[in-house]
């Protein structure tokens, strides 16, 4: 009896995996409604002993490594020890949070304990977006990026909305599954999954119409993919890449109002602000810019050319910031930027904000005690400076936000963009890190949430991976594949307007913060007069 009942909980954490994993592999975020329960059935096999506690806490353990393992596997092509050390960090969330509704659960009460249950959950992913070590993939609102025809609603809530969708489904499923003959229960369960469908599908009708409005006011922008070898690109000969991009310019319509190219597309260090070609603090000139604006004002004189470069930044003796570096007594910084470069040579710059975890944004004291666990997603090794928010290019009378890769995993901090005015956003990427896998996949879709959170029409072009166009209502349009190199131009329309979401942020998970501050004060009281003998 006891081992068949063993079999039957290890098939439960297998059945969760299964059930978590297809949204991060390219394939339906539809399984998550319906994913923790078998979890939620496995807790409900345990007493409240600490025997059971610990039983519970493999089985849990067990379902989200797996689930990690699934959908974050491809990290292995940049470093083997990135897929471990990002399933041990997000594995140890999941747990916090689903061992606090077990807990819970078990010592004060089944309602307590899925009110815990959501407000942990949903706590511990906020904490994964705005910590040192942030690493939101696996955020579960962010599931749905395949679907969203059903998470329309987003521009009022933001993916932590998705998350708390997802747990309350869970929470009635399982109810229901408990009182199999209670049709309530069931007409709860069904309620909670097709009212947000239901709601969802009104605002893409209504998005649709809009769509049609001809008055409506659009840019012309061309997306260039150059296909560069990711690995080479910051070895390989930098005059062969300069005259890629010039080729490929050469492709651009005339008529084109902006030009996106790649994260760190430009090869080279440039000091600030006049970008002047820079190794050292005594470096040499070059003429990459004059060269850009020299082809920009003779081909395409109304365009603004938005691209990635690495520049740097000095200080003198003084260091200004907590990241600069200190080099032949000069500190600096080295930052990760969008560049805006017009006809007349004019630069406007945006320092990338969110930092991938392990690589880019990494502490002095962590880089050098834990170098061996650096988390390698691309980009510059060691910790780099730090942009503030997010920022907007302005030409003839039009903004775009210029966010750079990492920064699309993040709805309140993209929306800085929008909320500095931006009119439609682009984003600069490099992608090729992972190899042709479902890494760069889905970071181009999670691209379709950030479109419905903010009501903005993405622009993306990536050095390979995926590069291409998603309208505010997150379809996507016209795209370049793997490993394609080409341009491609479309008029994407215009928006002023700031949604709920774009004007509050993240508060569903400030709110989750809070209130599972008060389950853990009120189950702490609970059990204090437990103890006195209070109550029964």
């Amino acid at each position: 009896m006891k081992t068949s009942l063993s079999l039957r909980r290890f098939g439960a954490a297998l059945l969760a995996a299964a059930l978590l994993s297809p949204a991060w592999l390219s394939v339906s975020g539809l399984t998550l409604p319906v994913a923790l329960v078998p979890l939620l059935w496995v807790s409900n096999t345990y007493d409240h002993s600490r025997r059971a506690w610990w039983g519970m806490f493999g089985w849990a353990a067990l379902a989200f490594v797996l689930w990690n393992a699934a959908t974050v596997w491809w990290i292995w092509y940049a470093t083997p020890v990135g897929p471990i050390a990002a399933t041990l960090a997000s594995t140890t969330l999941n747990l916090t949070a689903f061992m606090a509704f077990h807990t819970v659960s078990k010592s004060v009460g089944r309602t307590v304990g899925y009110v815990t249950l959501a407000a942990a959950w949903i706590a511990t992913e906020y904490a994964y977006t705005v910590s040192d070590f942030s690493w939101p993939w696996l955020v579960l609102g962010n599931g749905f990026s395949h679907e969203v025809w059903a998470v329309q609603w987003y521009e009022y809530t933001g993916v932590f909305g998705g998350s708390l969708w997802v747990l309350v489904c869970n929470i009635l499923f399982f109810e229901a599954l408990r009182h199999r003959r209670a049709v309530g229960h069931w007409v709860a369960a069904a309620g909670a999954f097709v009212l947000p469908v239901t709601v969802s599908l009104v605002i893409w009708f209504i998005g649709d119409l809009h769509a049609l409005d001809s008055d409506r006011p659009r840019a012309t922008v061309s997306i260039i993919q150059p296909n560069v070898d990711c690995y080479a690109k910051f070895s390989d000969n930098e005059e062969w890449q300069e005259e890629n991009i010039h080729q490929l310019l050469a492709e651009v319509p005339a008529e084109a109002e902006f030009i996106l190219l790649p994260e760190t597309a430009v090869p080279g260090y440039y000091r600030e602000p006049e970008l002047a070609d820079l190794f050292f603090p005594d470096g040499g000139t070059s003429d990459v810019w004059l060269r850009l604006t020299d082809s920009l004002r003779s081909a395409h004189p109304d365009a603004l050319l938005v691209t990635g470069a690495n520049t740097m930044r000095f200080y003198g003796p003084v260091k200004a910031t907590e990241t600069a570096r200190l080099r032949a007594g000069t500190y600096y910084d080295h930052f990760n930027t969008a560049v805006g470069l017009d006809t007349a040579g004019r630069v406007q710059l945006h320092h990338k904000g969110r930092l991938v975890i392990g690589v880019e944004n990494t502490p002095t004291w962590v880089f050098d005690a834990m170098r061996f666990l650096v988390i390698d997603l691309g980009g510059t090794l060691g910790q780099i400076g730090k942009g503030q928010h997010g920022t907007a290019f302005t030409h003839n009378e039009t903004a775009v936000g210029p966010a750079i890769c990492y920064e699309g995993l993040y709805g309140d901090f993209f929306g800085d963009f929008v909320r500095h005015g931006a009119q439609f956003m682009a984003i600069v990427s490099n992608d090729g890190w992972w190899g042709d896998t479902p890494g760069y996949r889905h970071l181009f879709t999670i691209s379709r949430l950030r479109a419905i959170e903010h009501r903005r029409a993405i622009a993306r072009s990536a050095n390979t991976g995926r590069s291409g166009f998603i309208s505010p209502r997150g379809d996507i349009g016209r795209t370049l594949g793997w490993d394609e190199r080409g341009v491609i131009t479309v008029r994407v329309p215009l928006e002023s307007r700031m949604t709920f979401y774009t004007r509050y942020g993240d508060y569903v998970a400030r709110i989750a913060v809070f209130l599972w501050m008060l389950c853990v004060l009120y189950s702490l009281a609970y059990r204090i007069r437990k103890k006195s003998h209070l109550i029964d």
